[in-house]
């Protein structure tokens, strides 16, 4: 079959495309002691990598596609959802472009890494689950995350997961679960980057509160006008907290912040994620038997 009608060799030559565009925004970044890791250019002057990477704080370097070596600060990380980022002395790789949508799960993608001099490396497979929040092993949540069977050889952590047209469907890490396999999802890693590289870290909302997940009968379900079938159950209320201040009360149960139902601890921690501290918040709660609504003002966590 010749060449050009033949889909395989269309989709290999995609393939390769699509490395070598990712390619020119992939960075060997090395920052530790033993094999060095990956990053991605996604802003000017600005690396994304994964945190566990990065073991110091100074004299770390970071080597472009062209080989050429740079130096760079660290402008900011957090190790809640194992990202970091650097900043070079001057303009270095390519900018990344990110995907636009969510990955599907069967998508093909291609997991990319720079951790040697001798140039980029690939590995092939399909987004194999997608899931989230959970807890990571680094006292954080992430919101979301990917599964690939795309094999994360030595020294891919901190670089893309990318689909077949090149573009940067998420960020590699080992560092997360115990040493599995994740993939950032690219929309949430470059908003992670955007706030590191402003603030240096994350801030994470704090309310003030123990908690405890319980069942919700019918009749509370009903109140609620949707299906939900837990709550959290107030347990302790910190003294001078956003919650006693809100005038939240031992005993109420918290449905929902804002818009999103919360129904476990998990979903508690992922609704205070993000530009929520020092903003108003209205909080649902059942309190004795009825629904009622509670605003107050998001503080900040301090780990």
């Amino acid at each position: 079959m010749p060449k050009e009608t033949n889909p395989l060799n269309s989709l290999s030559d995609a393939m390769v495309e699509a490395v070598e565009k990712a390619a020119a925004a992939t960075v060997m970044v090395n920052a530790r002691r033993r094999f060095p890791a990956s990053g991605v250019a996604y802003a000017a002057n600005l690396i994304l990598t994964a945190d566990h990477v990065v073991e110091r704080d100074e004299d770390i370097k970071v080597v472009l596609p062209d080989g050429s070596e740079l130096a760079a600060s660290l402008a900011g990380r957090d190790p809640g959802s194992d990202l970091a980022v650097l900043r070079l002395e001057r303009n270095g790789a390519a900018i990344a472009e990110a995907a636009s949508g969510e990955a599907q799960v069967g998508q093909l993608v291609l997991a990319l890494g720079r951790p040697t001099l001798d140039g980029i490396q690939a590995s092939l497979g399909i987004v194999s689950a997608i899931g989230g929040p959970v807890r990571t092993g680094r006292g954080g949540l992430l919101e979301r995350y990917l599964r690939t069977d795309a094999t994360p050889y030595p020294g891919f952590s901190g670089g893309p997961l990318i689909d077949t047209a090149g573009r940067v469907v998420g960020i590699n890490t080992s560092g997360l679960a115990r040493g599995a396999a994740l993939t950032i999802p690219a929309l949430l890693a470059w908003s992670v980057a955007s706030t590191l590289a402003t603030h240096g870290y994350v801030r994470r909302g704090f309310l003030g509160v123990r908690s405890q997940p319980v069942a919700l009968p019918p009749a509370q379900q009903r109140l609620l006008g949707r299906e939900q079938a837990s709550g959290l159950l107030l347990v302790g209320v910190e003294e001078n907290s956003p919650a006693e201040q809100g005038g939240l009360l031992i005993g109420d149960i918290i449905v929902a912040i804002g818009e999103k139902p919360v129904a476990d601890p998990d979903e508690l921690l992922a609704a205070l994620v993000g530009d929520v501290v020092g903003k108003p918040a209205t909080i649902q709660v059942v309190r004795a038997g009825q629904l009622t609504s509670v605003t107050l003002k998001i503080g900040e966590r301090k780990d």
